[in-house]
């Protein structure tokens, strides 16, 4: 018999009809759970609406920095990118919402922990996941795959049934997700990828025609693959997101539209924003380019897609991303420099890249005068290189 349920709470339609749901259902009382990740004016009013519809208590708390130190950086470092575009903003989110859950549901005692994603989706999954690794004793209460409810539209009936305030319309109900790295726009209008985005429904950035029309120059600082400042100035992790976000929104930098592969096997449509992550992750690339060697940044490239795949599934709490990472750290330790980039209505062109562990060689790769290439090695080189293809054209000859 479960008497307490700890519920991950964000304030929206599903997990606002979610309390009135446990206690109806469950007859047990129902603590909310919401972490700060940098939601914003998202979470101005929560703790009213939690005890009003019903909620024993609500616990609020300030994940941002941890949030951005231990899970945004190490995916930035990983350059893990998801199907080529997505910047994974929503999926490393899941994971430290869901240990903090975990967390207060063994301080409180809770027998259960519930979530309001839909089965349809990859967020269950990873919710999930991290239960099963930090405190796979605790029930798992996942109500779209239990109730009677098919639909937003359905859910915001509900809502009105049980006096429940919310903010969704089924005139506008698409979704987001909000935090410090990003924003998702899902649903409505977006589920046929025909449509074009409506333009109202961007937050963080402008658009491009509206972006200003002189170009803004701007210095990002690396410390062995970690962002630390930005134009001369070191910040804090989360200072220097938000210095980044705000830059890039107001210059139309981040804005994708993507149709990816679910988890579960379906195909689905977003809209991100992601505008301080796209300035980093476009810097840390040209710092890489000049700080490793061949091979070390091929075999990074390769485990890149791994490890975007495995924030993707929800498997942060794996031995298999803890070993990827110690792979990443040991090649990140000659990333340290900095990149100087220019942006100009939605796009990033690279201005400079700088660091006292470049491989790059201005002695070796001018046109000039120069005494340390000899130019005769080559041919050497190419014959034995261009062995193979001789001897396959001598035997095709016989």
């Amino acid at each position: 018999m479960i008497k307490k349920v700890v519920l991950a709470y964000s304030g929206g339609l599903d997990t606002s009809v979610i309390i009135p749901w446990l206690k109806e259902n469950y007859q047990c009382e129902v603590i909310a759970m919401a972490g700060d990740v940098g939601q914003e004016e998202e979470l101005h009013g929560l703790h009213e609406k939690a005890l009003k519809t019903g909620a024993s208590k609500l616990y609020v708390e300030d994940l941002r920095e941890e949030f951005v130190r231990d899970y945004i950086w190490p995916t930035l470092r990983a350059s893990a990118i998801y199907e080529r575009k997505y910047l994974l903003g929503t999926s490393m989110a899941r994971p430290i919402l869901a240990k903090r859950q975990v967390d207060i549901a063994l301080r409180e005692g809770a027998d259960a922990v519930a979530h309001g994603c839909t089965g349809k989706g990859n967020d269950q999954v990873r919710f999930e996941l991290t239960y099963k690794a930090l405190a796979p004793q605790l029930k798992v209460i996942a109500p779209w795959r239990e109730w009677k409810i098919k639909s937003r539209e359905d859910a915001i009936d509900y809502a009105c049934q049980h006096n429940v305030p919310i903010t969704a319309t089924k005139q506008k109900n698409y979704s987001e997700d909000r935090n410090i790295w990003h924003i998702s726009h899902e649903g409505g209008i977006l589920e046929n990828p025909a449509s074009e985005a409506e333009e109202s429904m961007w937050k963080l950035t402008v658009s491009p025609e509206k972006a200003p029309d002189q170009p803004r120059y701007l210095e990002i600082e690396f410390d062995q693959g970690t962002p630390v400042g930005i134009d001369g100035k070191r910040l804090t992790p989360v200072e220097l997101l938000q210095t980044a976000n705000k830059i890039g929104g107001e210059h139309g930098i981040g804005r994708i539209d993507l149709v990816e592969n679910r988890l579960v096997g379906l195909k689905s449509r977003g809209a991100y924003e992601t505008p301080g992550g796209t300035l980093l992750v476009q810097a840390h690339r040209e710092l890489e380019s000049i700080c490793l060697d061949k091979e070390v940044l091929r075999m990074k490239d390769q485990l890149a897609l791994k490890y975007a795949d495995l924030v993707y599934n929800g498997q942060w709490f794996t031995p298999i991303r803890e070993a990827l990472d110690a792979f990443v750290t040991s090649s990140q330790r000659t990333v340290t420099g900095s990149v100087r980039l220019k942006l100009y209505r939605g796009n990033i062109l690279v201005a400079g890249r700088k660091s006292a562990q470049s491989l790059y060689r201005e002695d070796l790769a001018t046109f000039g005068e120069e005494a340390v290439y000899n130019q005769k090695d080559a041919e050497g080189f190419i014959n034995l290189f261009g062995l193979p293809v001789k001897v396959q054209a001598l035997a095709k000859r016989k």
